[in-house]
């Protein structure tokens, strides 16, 4: 039986390199090799805690979503001359059957199996099986690197489709990856402004440099509203944050909520019926990896500033650990190191 390195959470706090079985492949699959891998919040969540909200992490997990890499094997019905081929990888794997796959919402599908959502293995690995259609070719100038970060690109895509930005006010809560790249994907998609708000100022300088009109610190946020934003992203989870942004909103607008730090929080809810706020949920994406591929490609927004570090699976527990801190944005890894 064919062998892999993998990194395994097996208890919270807990990573253990081991060599599994390669994966097999189901009709409809193809077999990437790992190139990289971008380590996400949630994986710094699972690692932590070992769970985020509802998923709980029961047997050893394969963390990791973000990832890049080469076609190396194709599974029955799979055109063979995909081997070979350098890929984004688009970590759903959904059941084509239910009402929300067949009305064109896969992101809610009722099966759905996401890389690094227990019990299903994700990307910190030497391979991983995806269904061909969400391995989405890259072009040949295009780096892993680039490649892997076309996942937290897709969250920002899929926000501000939620939220019909162009031509509007948007305001943006949180500096981490997934907020530059709300911002950017904003300003992208013909936002009229962009102000972002993070505590912490290398955060803020970052989203300047890729695409925010603005970036603030919270407590300058009221001097920056004006007449009031049109659309609010929230990718921060913080409490306080999402209550401000609601309140910086004008009448009608749009507010969607992304970030997770917290199961529950409390909700102005007068000023929600008043102002006729539209809250919007949001889980994952739908068809958005082209767009990201071709806006990374063409160099509308840039991912390589984000790189704050490269590690390999033995590094791996340490950049986990290393995630929260100030001054980093985006830990990359190379699991075939």
């Amino acid at each position: 039986m064919a062998m892999m390195r993998a990194s395994l959470l097996v208890a919270p706090g807990c990573l253990e390199i081991r060599d599994i079985p390669i994966p097999t492949l189901r009709p409809g699959d193809v077999l990437v090799r790992i190139e990289q891998v971008g380590l996400c919040g949630s994986d710094v969540h699972f690692f932590d805690h070992g769970r985020v909200g509802s998923l709980v992490v029961e047997e050893p997990l394969i963390l990791g979503h973000e990832a890049a890499g080469v076609i190396v094997s194709v599974g029955e019905g799979v055109d063979p001359t995909r081997v070979g081929e350098r890929v984004a990888i688009e970590p759903q794997r959904h059941c084509r059957e239910c009402s929300y796959c067949l009305d064109g919402r896969y992101n809610l599908c009722e099966q759905m199996e996401f890389a690094s959502a227990p019990p299903v293995h994700g990307a910190f690995a030497e391979y991983l099986a995806v269904p061909a259609m969400f391995a989405h070719p890259i072009p040949d100038a295009m780096t892993f690197e680039q490649a892997a970060l076309a996942e937290p690109l897709s969250v920002g895509l899929a926000a501000v489709r939620k939220a019909r930005v162009t031509e509007r006010r948007v305001l943006v809560a949180g500096g981490g990856p997934i907020g530059v790249l709300t911002a950017a994907a904003a300003r992208a998609h013909g936002a009229r402004e962009v102000v972002l708000t993070d505590p912490i100022a290398t955060r803020r300088a970052h989203a300047r440099a890729l695409g925010a009109t603005t970036a603030v610190g919270p407590e300058e946020l009221e001097a920056n509203t004006g007449a009031g934003f049109e659309v609010f992203v929230d990718t921060s989870g913080v409490p306080a944050a999402i209550d401000a942004g609601l309140h910086a909103l004008r009448p009608g607008a749009d507010a969607v909520l992304v970030g997770m730090g917290h199961d529950r929080i409390e909700l102005d809810l007068f000023r929600v019926q008043s102002h006729e706020l539209h809250l919007h949920g949001l889980f994952r994406y739908v068809r958005t990896w082209p767009t990201a591929i071709d806006l990374i490609a063409r160099g509308v927004v840039a991912t390589d500033p984000l790189v704050s570090d490269r590690t390999d699976l033995a590094g791996l527990p340490e950049a986990m650990r290393r995630n929260g801190d100030p001054e980093v944005m985006k830990i990359l890894v190379n699991p075939q190191k």
